[in-house]
């Protein structure tokens, strides 16, 4: 029989459990419910409301797994970073399950499953570099193995996602940000507005993008503000401020990759989506030498098959939580490298 993980994400507005076999990492079980069209109205995620709404799809999802409960072998749960009130949804059922079914428990820093997003269903490939760029966190981290991650720069302001969500709000296009800038700016001339790139002249390996949301701000109301913006322009500056992004984060990862020679580099988080971001990370890595590693279109958001897939690590090791220790919005935080010294 197989050892079963459960494991439960609620880290935002994502409600998802999944089992994932302790052994063959084999991904038996995958279910998720999107709050995307109930924050979408509110242009961006409403905590409360996230929490609300976790409350009601994390019972309806388990309801779908109760065939498998005698498989489980411990169950795995996000418990920081993230919303808190989300988190105390996911961290509620997961105590609730480990008590009911007799099993181990494992809190899960959601960082470092985003990371292991890269190896479900298979083994690792470490040690790697990895841009870990999502709606809350833009870092770059060196990964040595499932528990030994070391951050070496992470942003000082908006995160990559935020940026293009706040940018995809001023233009009045609808939440999440990213998909929609990102289609437009296939449409649209990145030359046509000259808008700063970040930290350029900082020596600094930091990432922050607040000074070019402002720049983008400023160039909406010198163009009349939104509603006076033709389609044209709106595709031309949503590729400006995308290439403005991209030379940002390739000029602060150029430095991290002169300095840490490993092999393989990936980027990790919802941005990992992002086709024009992901390809001018393999002409770096075809510079460096160094093999570029994809997570799976389906992976690259808020996923419990990525908590699985890390817990499966600490399931083989034995590393487990007990009840008390395991709380929504936990502190336990990467270790920070030299490079913000």
């Amino acid at each position: 029989m197989a050892d079963l993980i459960l494991s439960i994400e609620s880290s935002c507005d994502d409600s998802s459990i999944a089992l994932t076999d302790a052994d063959s990492l084999k991904l038996v079980e995958h279910l998720k419910l999107s709050q995307e069209s109930e924050h979408k109205v509110y242009g961006g995620v409403v905590p409360e409301l996230a929490s609300r709404l976790h409350a009601v799809a994390l019972p309806k999802l388990l309801e779908k797994l109760k065939s498998r409960f005698n498989d489980i072998k411990a169950v795995a749960v996000t418990t920081h970073p993230g919303l808190s009130v989300s988190l105390h949804e996911g961290v509620i059922m997961a105590k609730a399950l480990s008590v009911f079914l007799n099993v181990p428990i494992i809190g899960v820093n959601h960082l470092k499953g985003h990371i292991y997003s890269l190896f479900i269903e298979k083994e690792a490939n470490l040690p790697l570099l990895a841009l870990l760029a999502s709606g809350g966190h833009t870092q770059l981290i060196k990964v040595e193995n499932y528990d030994k991650m070391e951050l070496l720069a992470t942003t000082i302001d908006d995160s990559v996602g935020e940026a293009y969500d706040k940018v995809a709000k001023m233009l009045n296009l609808g939440y999440p940000g990213g998909p929609i800038i990102e289609k437009l700016a296939k449409e649209g001339d990145e030359n046509a507005f000259n808008l700063p790139v970040p930290m350029q002249n900082s020596p600094l390996v930091a990432f922050s993008l607040s000074g070019l949301k402002n720049a983008v701000r400023l160039q909406i109301e010198a163009l009349g503000g939104a509603q006076n913006m033709n389609r044209r322009q709106i595709c031309d500056l949503s590729a400006s401020f995308q290439k403005s992004v991209l030379k940002h984060l390739l000029q602060k990862s150029k430095k991290v990759f002169k300095k840490v020679p490993y092999k393989n580099f990936a980027i990790v988080g919802g941005v990992s989506a992002n086709e024009y971001i992901k390809n001018g990370f393999k002409k770096l890595c075809k510079e460096f030498n160094k093999e570029f590693l994809e997570v799976q279109m389906q992976y690259t958001s808020d996923n419990a098959a990525m908590i699985g897939r890390w817990a499966a690590e600490a399931y083989r090791a034995k590393e487990f939580d007990t009840i008390n220790t395991v709380k929504a919005g936990s502190t336990k935080k990467l270790e920070t490298g030299n490079f913000l010294k």
